[in-house]
Parts: structure tokens; C-alpha cells; sequence
């Protein structure tokens, strides 16, 4: 029975700050935009290395126009 004096404050403690904590995140716009992360995967990102043009724009499944056969 000692138990209870211990157990039932510590659970509505443990209660309320998961509740403050909810309630905190959603006021503070963590919930606003469930979509955009969703499709952020898909986005591609720029290179991190800056290519020459040449090297950009050559199609690689083409033969090279450079030499005469």
C-alpha cells in the first residue's frame, strides 16, 4: 500500500510532462507541414563539386566528334 505514495505522484508526474511537452511541440509549429518531409527524398540535391560545362552538357552514350575515323 506504501507503494501507492510513491507510484501514483510519479506517474501523474511522468503524465503531465508528456503532456506539457505535446503541447509545447505543437505550439511551436512542429506539426505544421507533415508533406514537405515526405518528398524531401526525392528532391535532388546539386553537386557538391562544380563540373566544367563541356562536362555537363557531353552525352556520354555518344560517340566522341572529336576524331576522324
Amino acid at each position: 500500500m506504501s507503494v501507492l505514495f510513491i507510484a501514483l505522484p510519479l506517474a501523474l508526474l511522468l503524465g503531465a510532462g508528456g503532456t506539457i511537452a505535446c503541447i509545447m511541440c505543437i505550439r511551436g509549429g512542429q506539426y505544421d507541414d507533415l508533406e514537405s518531409p515526405a518528398v524531401r527524398i526525392l528532391i535532388d540535391d546539386e553537386p557538391k563539386h562544380s563540373q566544367s560545362k563541356a562536362a555537363k552538357t557531353a552525352d556520354p552514350t555518344q560517340p566522341s566528334q572529336d576524331h576522324t575515323p
